[in-house]
């Protein structure tokens, strides 16, 4: 009995460092299946060498099934120059994401508008240190606590900012054009 006592309480510790490393996030993608998001859209979402990418469609989204209102995202993403994608958050519509229901925090480089190009919320947010993102993996960490939301592209903030207009929803990974791949989604609530 003594035994299982001390190695109950191993186990428990052992447990508890392990979720202290991982930060008490949750991967939702990590390199091998989609099962925690619903495909909208007709992107051609496909899993290949670990990543899930689109490279054809008229646009689509990964969206997750659960809601989230206060968290933090880690996401790395790969683009080529010509692609248009994001991270939409707190959508209030899942069924079909937009600027109009979510928060757009942008993957697009060459936005006609750089102030809302990589690292910005669209329309609430412009990217104070522009990065740009293509041929190469980036990681994006979005914090959203209440009102206040900070972007950190590549451990750069990108953006500080407060905006109340949406509170909570599931978040989505946005294909638009060109090359989209994205890879280890994690998400923690705050």
């Amino acid at each position: 009995m003594k035994r299982f006592v001390v190695l109950t309480l191993v186990l428990a510790a052992s447990l508890t460092l392990s979720a202290q490393r991982g930060g008490g996030f949750t991967t939702l993608f990590d390199g091998k299946n989609l099962d925690n998001f619903n495909k909208v859209g007709d992107a051609n979402w496909t899993v290949v060498d670990g990543a899930v990418q689109a490279d054809k469609g008229m646009g689509g989204y990964l969206v997750t099934k659960q809601p989230y209102g206060d968290f933090e995202i880690k996401a790395e993403f790969w683009v080529d120059e010509p692609a248009n994608s994001g991270i939409f958050i707190r959508c209030e519509k899942p069924q079909m994401p937009s600027g109009a229901d979510c928060y757009e925090v942008n993957i697009y480089d060459t936005r006609p508008d750089p102030a809302y190009a990589t690292g910005a919320i669209v329309n609430v947010g412009k990217v104070t240190t522009p990065i740009k993102a293509a041929g190469k993996w980036n990681t994006y960490e979005i914090r959203a606590q209440g009102p206040h939301m900070v972007i950190t592209l590549n451990g750069i903030k990108t953006v500080d900012v407060q905006d109340a207009k949406h509170a909570r929803g599931p978040f989505a990974l946005q294909y638009g054009a060109g090359v989209v791949k994205f890879r280890l989604v994690q998400v923690r609530p705050l």
